[in-house]
């Protein structure tokens, strides 16, 4: 049998000693609780436990992570609403519950991360008009749930017909965006709950 010289070890694959899913993962929640701009590489390597190279080959420079960081945020949030919905076939209920959730998860958060969406609109977006296409088909997206639910309850009694629910949605969507924006500076549970009492007033 022929020995196995340098150059065959160095043309042979690399094997990964690392879940790929994990790794995004953690480097999801970094750059949400940092930002773009304040991660550096070196604080990846750090937080995630691989190497530059690794990190390189694997999901490409600091860009590229972060893009697919926050694809799988996006993806996340996304499923876990409509989840969320399934849950609750009563609409004013589940409004009821996802606000409430919202809420206890900011004044809970002691990183004060916020959204990672609106994070990312407002310090990415006047330089990257590439995330502009991505923020409006996640807004629509979501938008799109919201009114989707709020039909279903229209179709089956829970909610009076004729009601504007394209509004709606979009106003039930900018206050479940707007309670991670305004406990990054003052976590008020009493005052957030009082805002969505009004807001849920108007399911009806």
């Amino acid at each position: 049998m022929e020995a196995c010289n340098a150059s065959t070890f160095l043309n042979m694959p690399r094997v990964k000693t690392f879940d790929e899913n994990i790794v995004l993962n953690k480097a999801m929640n970094l750059f949400w609780k940092q930002g773009y701009s304040a991660t550096s590489i070196q604080d990846l390597v750090s937080h995630l436990g691989i190497n530059r190279a690794s990190i390189y080959d694997t999901f490409g420079d600091k860009n590229a992570l972060f893009k697919k960081s926050f694809e799988l945020y996006r993806k996340q949030n996304r499923e876990g609403l409509i989840q969320f919905f399934e849950k609750h076939p009563n609409v004013k209920t589940g409004f009821s519950k996802l606000f409430s959730l919202a809420i206890q998860e900011a004044v809970n958060d002691e990183d004060r991360k916020g959204c990672f969406v609106v994070n990312t609109t407002t310090e990415l977006t006047p330089n990257d008009e590439s995330l502009y296409r991505v923020l409006e088909t996640n807004r629509e997206d979501f938008m799109k749930i919201f009114f989707e639910y709020l039909k279903k309850g229209e179709d089956n009694g829970q909610l009076k017909s004729g009601q504007d629910l394209k509004s709606l949605a979009a106003l039930f969507y900018t206050l479940y965006n707007g309670i991670r924006v305004v406990s990054k500076v003052n976590p008020d549970k009493k005052q957030l709950t009082g805002s969505i009492k009004i807001a849920l007033s108007l399911l009806v």
